[in-house]
């Protein structure tokens, strides 16, 4: 069976003895069959919620910047930025290199080169050497740019929920019976069976255990730098080696 939001309702409508849908009366279908589809996206939602650097929600961003402009907005699904990933891509018509950016810390910047936002383009604008996370939901570029420089940065997404029947999660296939442990949670819910609901999700949690396992414990990189792109101001992981970058080099 197709790994797509139809398989995965089919899923839970033959291990409850239901009728199969098809993808002519998927859209259509109603009753415990709405039940059905709710279910899968509540599983994988949870799934995501769980985890904010599973690594199918990773995610490689590139902006072009604008000659003498500080800030810039993440993007709309944005969930965990890496500020240790920004740096400047190469580019043989602007005549620069690749350049990683050092972190700064916001209250540093007000501190000493806030005042690059109200001046004219003028000699002071350079390619970045620094970036900063500001409370706005914004990151900025120290100095401000003197060319449409591209920048990359990685972060972490929040998917939105699958809503057409070709529609395919982003959690890899080979978890797709976990996310089938957490719709049959939510529709033995719906059914008012407690106690199956229940072991439906130990097994559920169990599941994503093991996808932690898999994706993420196992890797030395995720331990970095992440900025909650939800909250004021942010936070920097320890292991960040540019916290704390000084300004005073500009």
């Amino acid at each position: 069976m197709a790994y797509n939001f139809l398989g995965l309702v089919n899923e839970v409508n033959r291990r409850l003895n239901e009728v199969e849908l098809t993808s002519a009366n998927f859209d259509s279908a109603t009753g415990f069959y709405s039940h059905a589809k709710d279910a899968v996206n509540a599983s994988i939602r949870y799934i995501n919620q769980s985890e904010f650097q599973w690594p199918f929600n990773h995610v490689e961003q590139e902006d072009t910047l604008t000659v003498g402009t500080t800030r810039y907005p993440f993007p709309d699904d944005c969930k965990t930025i890496n500020f240790d990933t920004f740096r400047i891509k190469e580019d043989t018509t602007l005549g620069n290199n690749t350049k990683k950016l050092q972190i700064v810390s916001y209250e540093d910047y007000l501190y000493k080169a806030v005042s690059q936002e109200y001046k004219p383009i003028n000699d002071s604008n350079s390619i970045p050497t620094f970036v900063f996370h500001a409370p706005s939901l914004e990151y900025g570029m120290v100095p401000s740019p003197d060319k449409a420089y591209n920048i990359i940065y990685e972060y972490y997404r929040v998917p939105v929920d699958v809503e057409n029947a070709t529609d395919v999660p982003v959690i890899p296939e080979r978890f797709k019976h976990i996310i089938t442990d957490g719709s049959m949670h939510y529709a033995y819910l719906f059914r008012g069976d407690a106690q199956a609901a229940t072991i439906a999700m130990q097994k559920f949690e169990d599941g994503i255990k093991h996808m932690r396992t898999m994706l993420i414990n196992r890797y030395d990189y995720l331990r970095s730098s992440m900025i909650l792109s939800n909250q004021g101001g942010g936070r920097i992981g320890a292991s960040t080696s540019n916290v704390g970058s000084s300004l005073d080099s500009l």
